[in-house]
């Protein structure tokens, strides 16, 4: 039996991702095996050894480990770009956060806020919240998500207000995404493949980027909170 196709994908695309693995595993007559995480979780893991032959991660870190000799020179392909936004437990109360005002009025009003520890939109969020000059009031009563979907500690009832890219909120059912942080204040992270520098199954990468980057794939993106880059 051939080797799993192994995939390190980001939590901002794995719905997109999940969605063209039926079709790459039928045409490739390969099995996937997925290890979903934030971009800062690939980085560490894959500069401690571990092996992939097809990473999903922010263009920025797939630059890095191209030059880290860990992904194939000119394998980098852009795929979507991802804003942060908010969300609360279905049918709850839904702040307004459009505008910078609004967004610190509905962080101080909130009982509780989540975001990730390590992902680009957490270390985002931190930063927004000392802009906003309300760190005190808001970190004590943050719940940090190590990893994973902050969607999840809302819906568990953990905390009334999370924040992550649109497109991990709208992983989760059972959560409202409410809204995309204002413009002012807003990350749009750009995520790109590569293709893994130890991979022997090259052709099976190249053809998930090919449907990474088709339109069905981003007809799926767009209803999942991404912005697709035109091929």
């Amino acid at each position: 039996m051939s080797s799993p196709f192994r995939i390190f994908g980001s939590n901002a695309l794995r719905t997109v991702l999940l969605h063209c693995l039926p079709s790459f595993e039928r045409e490739c007559g390969v099995k996937a095996a997925v290890d979903f995480g934030s971009t800062n979780h690939t980085l560490e893991i894959m500069r401690g050894g571990a092996t992939a032959d097809l990473i999903i991660a922010t263009a920025s870190a797939i630059d890095t480990l191209t030059a880290e000799g860990k992904i194939q020179p000119g394998s980098r392909t852009d795929l979507a770009t991802a804003g942060v936004g908010a969300c609360v437990l279905a049918g709850a109360p839904r702040p307004d956060i459009s505008t910078v005002e609004a967004l610190k009025r509905a962080l101080l009003d909130a009982k509780s806020v989540s975001y990730s520890r390590a992902g680009q939109s957490g270390l985002h969020m931190a930063n927004v919240i000392a802009q906003l000059g309300v760190a005190d009031a808001i970190n004590a009563k943050t719940i940090i998500n190590a990893s994973g979907l902050v969607g999840e500690v809302v819906l568990r009832g953990d905390a009334e207000l999370g924040f992550q890219q649109a497109s991990e909120i709208l992983a989760v059912k059972g959560v409202d995404l409410i809204g995309l942080l204002p413009d002012a204040l807003q990350l749009n992270s750009l995520f790109a493949a590569g293709i893994g520098a130890t991979t022997k199954q090259h052709d099976a990468a190249s053809k998930l980027i090919s449907l990474l980057r088709s339109a069905d794939a981003a007809r799926s993106m767009v209803e999942n909170g991404l912005t697709p880059v035109t091929p």
